[in-house]
């Protein structure tokens, strides 16, 4: 086996394991680039233009091909943590008013401080509003339209 082949199966494992540490598809297609380049050298082993362009055609067409198709099967994505509650809507457990304009709402079955978004805000209990963003541990809220 040539070194060059030897240096292909590298790249190769190099992009694996960048691949299997990342979220994303982001390395894969160039470690098909590199399998296709290592099975080039072993019969054109002087001609590195050779294995380059194979290389950069066959990441290329893979990239092409199953790119979009990695983005449809992704689909929306999901908002986690804290910033899943953004523009929902959160029912008022503890009236929210001056001063100190501060109260607490319900969201996804937790309570959360929360302060009116408007300085002279004055919600009830009970009354629905809209998470408008997020200020450290608090909830900034305003009316539902």
């Amino acid at each position: 086996m040539a070194w060059i082949t030897v240096f292909w199966i590298v790249v190769m494992v190099a992009f694996i394991i960048i691949e299997l540490n990342t979220i994303n598809l982001t390395t894969v297609w160039f470690a098909l680039g590199a399998v296709a380049a290592a099975i080039i050298s072993l019969n054109f082993a002087d001609n590195y233009f050779a294995q380059i362009a194979v290389f950069v055609i066959v990441s290329g067409v893979a990239v092409a091909l199953t790119r979009p198709l990695a983005r449809k099967v992704a689909g929306k994505s999901v908002r986690t943590n804290a910033n899943r509650v953004l523009g929902e809507e959160a029912l008022v457990v503890e009236q929210i008013g001056n001063p100190p304009n501060l109260g607490q709402v319900k969201v996804f079955g937790q309570i959360w401080t929360a302060k009116a978004k408007e300085a002279d805000g004055l919600f009830e209990v009970g009354e629905t509003v809209i998470v408008d963003e997020i200020q450290g541990v608090k909830l900034i809220v305003t009316s539902k339209p």
